[in-house]
């Protein structure tokens, strides 16, 4: 059978390729003495020369064929496989809500713990017919204004709401929580020690105190239980007892809560950053202008308060502090309970906003693997 008629007939070949084939001679190659050498054309007899080319034709088409076939049977295609690794070792930042819980319980106790010694110290402040207000540079110079410390309560409760929402709306809410938590119950602390050791009177004439209860333990504990139930403000009417000057704890919640919402917040929320600094430092200002505190009270609260912030996330941003022999931050008394709470959280925390609740869809959480298979 001629090889032309293979051709025609071959029912393998699916595809039609044409091909250009073009021969070169070898390369001459060099003897000795530099002369090179000629291979001289083979001669081969008209019929065997023409069948030799027709099946070497058909060999190069069926191999090209093979090699379409081979490369068609490879698909890519993307598999989801499940990947069962606990989130806890897979991320540098893990949640551990337990150590929230705990630091939550310590926020909970001081300022449980500073109702109570505010109740103690009152019973302790003198009179104001035997003890005037203490000078005050301050109130030399500004008169009070009587709405003023409203407006410092109000813009507290506008800044705690706001840090809230934006706490609840973090991804890592769990490890910023249990930092905003230990900061606030050892802030309330450092005031429950301040307030105790020292007891300033009353820095207007205008303040009205509850009277001295002395030895009426039931209506000591009416009193802490009141206060506490209305937070500690005068809005609600649950604060009407005196003492708890130095220093000031509506400072505190102003100040605090401003440096987390600026701490926590993307850099192109400047205009909310901006009000939130407006929102904090008015309230501050009408501390002193309502004469509701001493300015020493303001500015010691100012002062304990971004300090303590400061250092504290000095040490959780900068891993080479932690354990550098010459840092002289690690000496603080909280060093061992930072060290409880910072312990596995191996990079400093991005700002990066989640849905609070997370939906069923998206509990799953899956990994595209690409691969090649032939079929």
């Amino acid at each position: 059978m001629a090889a032309s008629e293979l051709i025609q007939d071959d029912e393998n070949v699916g595809i039609h390729v044409d091909a250009n084939v073009t021969t070169a001679d070898p390369p001459p190659r060099s003897i000795a003495n530099g002369n090179p050498t000629r291979h001289a054309p083979s001669s081969l007899p008209p019929g065997d020369g023409v069948d030799s080319r027709a099946a070497g034709k058909l060999s190069s088409l069926l191999k090209q064929n093979q090699l379409v076939r081979n490369l068609s049977g490879l698909r890519r295609r993307c598999d989801y496989v499940k990947i069962s690794v606990t989130e806890e070792h897979a991320d540098r930042l893990p949640k551990e809500w337990w150590k929230t819980g705990v630091a939550f319980l310590y926020a909970t106790f001081n300022l449980v713990f500073t109702t109570v010694i505010i109740t103690v110290v009152h019973e302790r402040v003198p009179d104001k017919s035997v003890s005037p207000p203490l000078p005050d540079k301050f109130f030399d110079y500004v008169d009070r204004v009587p709405w003023a410390f409203t407006v410092t309560e109000v813009n507290g409760l506008i800044l705690c709401g706001l840090w809230l929402v934006q706490w609840i709306s973090l991804k890592h809410r769990a490890i910023i929580g249990r930092r905003c938590f230990f900061l606030i119950g050892t802030l309330y602390m450092y005031r429950c020690v301040t307030m105790y050791i020292t007891t300033l009177p009353v820095p207007g004439k205008h303040m009205v105190c509850a009277p001295k209860l002395y030895n009426d333990s039931t209506g000591k504990i009416w009193r802490i239980l009141r206060l506490i139930s209305g937070g500690g403000l005068s809005l609600t009417g649950s604060h009407l007892m005196c003492g708890d000057f130095l220093y000031s704890g509506h400072t505190v919640m102003l100040t605090l809560s401003y440096l987390f919402i600026k701490e926590y917040s993307p850099p192109w929320m400047w205009w909310y950053r901006w009000i939130c600094w407006l929102l904090s430092a008015s309230g501050v200002l009408c501390i002193l202008i309502g004469h509701e505190h001493y300015s020493i009270d303001v500015v010691i609260g100012y002062f304990v308060t971004t300090r303590t912030f400061w250092w504290y996330h000095t040490m959780a941003n900068t891993h080479a502090l932690r354990h550098a022999p010459n840092n002289f931050l690690s000496r603080t008394w909280w060093n061992p309970v930072f060290n409880f709470l910072e312990r596995n959280v191996q990079t400093t925390i991005p700002v990066v906003f989640s849905w609070p609740v997370a939906f069923p869809a998206c509990r799953q959480r899956y990994r595209i693997v690409e691969g090649g298979r032939d079929e």
